[in-house]
This record gives structure tokens, C-alpha cells and sequence, in this order.
């Protein structure tokens, strides 16, 4: 029996080509509504998909990773991550979701209650992408501080990109450590609700975290109980030595983006090599995915002719951080699991155009995988975490006191 692969899907606008917008299916007059989103989210659960993952920024999207640009002719404007997620988490039972947050102009305090409050409201499937600010301008929108400005040369290379930003890498390892400190800062019994005696808490289980960095405080406890994961998924993109670090430190899960099998080979050998160093006491062995970019179709060459007219549509060929691959499910299936058995366990896929590659994926890739052996018939969890086959993590503060 073939092992399963695990499968997710990044969510974001219209689809990841700039100009999937102008689809015939596509739906831009909906973008900014929870319908476009639940529809979009109960096609990945009805797939089976491990979760999704929501895209979110400090500000307006733009062509270039490092700057602000004034394109009227590409999408601009979304919905806050977490918030949406929450929004979703009713209407959906069993899938996981993902919002991305800004760790670099964000409280701490605010993120670990936001994820937490998700995963109560999910009942288990939230998770979380800490995301540094790329973009010197975002500084701007609170007047706090200042950050590097990348420059054209620096964002043609990941490692010159994480040199310039390696300190801001270094605050997020910070954030993380805080947040998971502040889920566990209420033990799972804390709230004893016991009408009788009046006693609503028991505040021996209520925890200060006194958590001091090199960039800021948090004494706790947060505000809201501990999630019902204990910890909600992180989950790191890296593409580089120094988010490979923080990935290694602070993760359960981290998106890889090689563009072969050989270079999936290389980039997990770099992320060893930045793992090697940073012992994990308190989390599991991390998970590794890798991203694509998908355009998917089932006759061949329809993919690739269908991102051809997308790329004349917006005047210059779409190219990603990612592998874009275009071509027929079976394909993809072939590439999967190739890649697969080079030391991945899984897949975050971004669909190129919404909702047709993601409609593809769930009817036509995840069959061509079951087909196969490579991918389940049934969700066998109700959390995240249980999906991933993650055990629910020990309270820190209660294995000390206990």
C-alpha cells in the first residue's frame, strides 16, 4: 500500500495568475464576500483536502514582492485572514484552515488570541502562518519603526532576501515562541465552572508566561482559554538558510518550493543541515510540504495554452517563488508522487485560476491519486492536527507544576 500523501491548497483572490480575474468563471464581484469563500472552501473539503491556507498582507498586493506598485488591472483589496477563517469555520466541519498574520507590526498578545479563538471556534482545525514584512513601505501604516528596503538585486536571490531580513527573522522565532507560551498559559482544566461553589477558574491553572525577548515582553496569561488543539499548527514558508532556521525552531510544518526532484533533494538536505543545531523539545519531527503552482486540465497542452492567454492578459508570462506546472491531472499525480518519495510528506498547491483549478484538484487529481492508493477515502480525524497525525503537545506550565 502506497503511503497517503497530504494534501492543502493556498487560497488567495481569484487564483495566483494576476489575471484570473478576467476567467469567464471566475467570480471578482465576489471576492470580498464570505459566499465566494465558503463555496471555495466546502470544494476543498469536499476533496478531503488536509486544509487551506488564506493569503493576507499590511498592504495592497502588488506585481513585486519588495514594493507598492499603481496597477489598477490586477486584483487589489482582500479580507483579513483570520477573521475570514473564522467566519468559515461554522460552515465547514472537517478541514483545516490556515490564515497567514504580519508577525512584524503585530502583537504577539493579539495573534496568540486571534489563532486561539479560531481553533475554539473550529473546534480544533485552526493553524497559522507567521509572515515577516517584505515590504519597507507597510512600516508606514503605524508609525512605529522602520524596516529594510529590499532592492531588485536583493529579491533575485532567497538568500540575499533572508540576509537583508535576518533580523526580522529573528523576532518572528520570538513571536512564535510567545504565542505557543500564551496557549499554553490556561491549563485544560482551568475553567472549572462549578455553580455549587461559585468557583468559575481555578487560578493555580492560570500561568504568567513572563516571556522577555530581544524585541519585546509578554507577562500573560492570554485572555482566551487554551485551544483545543493545546497548539494549533504553525506552519513557515521557507525558501532560504535563515527562514529554514526558524522553521527547524518554531514550526510543525514548513512549505518548501523546489522546482525538481533534484532540487527537492538539495533543499531538504538544507533544511537537515538548519535543523540540525536547533533541538525541538517540545514539538514533533516537522512536517514538509512542497509548493506548486497548478494549471490543470484534462487534455494536454490545454493548460499551458489556457496560462499562455492568462500571461498575454497581463501583458508578461506569470512566474513564481514556486514550480508552475501546467498540464493534465495524471501529470501532476506522476509529479507528486515522484517528488513524494524524495522525503516529502505532503503538497500546498496554488491554484492558478479560481474556481477551475480548484475544482480540478478535488475532481480530478484527488481521484487520479486514490486511483493510485496515494491519498484517503475519508477524513479520519476531526482536528488538524489529528489529520497530520500530530499528537495534541503536553502544557508546558502543567508538566512543570504537576
Amino acid at each position: 500500500m502506497t503511503t497517503h500523501l497530504h494534501l492543502a491548497v493556498a487560497l488567495d483572490g481569484t487564483g495566483w495568475h494576476p489575471a484570473a480575474w478576467r476567467e469567464p468563471d471566475a467570480r471578482p464581484a465576489e471576492v470580498l464576500t464570505a459566499r465566494y469563500w465558503a463555496d471555495l472552501v466546502r470544494e476543498a473539503e469536499r476533496g478531503l483536502l488536509d486544509f487551506v491556507t488564506f493569503e493576507d498582507a499590511l498592504a495592497l498586493q502588488s506585481a513585486a514582492v519588495h514594493r507598492p506598485d499603481d496597477r489598477t488591472d490586477q486584483v487589489r483589496g482582500r479580507l483579513d485572514a483570520v477573521l475570514l477563517a473564522a467566519a468559515l469555520a461554522p460552515l465547514t466541519s472537517r478541514i483545516g484552515l490556515v490564515p497567514t498574520t504580519n508577525v512584524t507590526h503585530t502583537e504577539p498578545f493579539h495573534l496568540a488570541t486571534g489563532i486561539a479563538s479560531l481553533d475554539h471556534a473550529s473546534r480544533g482545525r485552526a493553524g497559522w502562518r507567521p509572515q515577516i514584512t517584505s515590504r519597507a513601505a507597510d512600516a508606514a501604516h503605524f508609525g512605529r519603526r522602520t524596516t529594510p528596503q529590499l532592492t531588485d538585486a536583493d529579491v533575485r536571490d532567497s538568500e540575499l532576501i533572508a540576509a537583508r531580513l535576518r533580523g526580522l527573522f529573528a523576532e518572528a522565532h520570538e513571536v512564535a515562541e510567545a504565542v505557543r507560551r500564551l496557549w499554553d498559559s490556561w491549563e485544560d482544566d482551568a475553567v472549572v465552572r462549578d455553580t455549587a461553589t461559585g468557583r468559575y477558574l481555578d487560578g493555580d491553572r492560570l500561568h504568567h508566561v513572563d516571556f522577555t525577548g530581544a524585541h519585546f515582553s509578554v507577562r500573560g496569561p492570554s485572555i482566551t482559554p487554551r485551544p483545543p488543539q493545546g497548539q494549533p499548527l504553525v506552519t513557515v514558508l521557507a525558501h532560504a538558510s535563515t527562514p529554514y532556521a526558524l522553521a527547524a525552531a518554531a514550526a510543525d510544518l514548513v512549505y518548501l518550493t523546489p522546482h525538481s526532484r533534484a532540487d527537492t533533494t538539495a533543499r531538504l538536505a538544507a533544511l537537515a543541515a538548519a535543523s540540525a543545531d536547533r533541538p525541538r523539545p517540545l514539538l514533533q519531527p516537522l512536517k514538509v510540504f512542497a509548493d506548486l503552482v497548478v494549471f490543470l486540465d484534462d487534455r494536454p497542452g490545454r493548460a499551458a495554452a489556457r496560462k499562455r492567454r492568462l500571461d498575454d492578459l497581463d501583458g508578461a508570462p506569470y512566474t513564481s517563488d514556486a514550480e508552475v506546472f501546467t498540464g493534465t491531472p495524471g501529470e501532476l499525480a506522476d509529479l507528486l508522487l515522484d517528488w513524494r518519495d524524495a522525503g516529502l510528506d505532503g503538497f500546498r498547491l496554488r491554484p492558478g485560476a479560481l474556481p477551475h483549478d480548484l475544482a480540478a484538484i478535488t475532481t480530478a487529481l484527488v481521484p487520479e491519486l486514490r486511483r493510485r492508493h496515494a491519498f484517503r477515502t475519508a477524513y479520519e480525524a476531526d482536528t488538524l492536527r489529528g489529520l497530520l497525525h500530530l499528537p495534541r503537545p503536553a502544557n508546558r506550565y502543567a508538566t512543570r507544576t504537576s
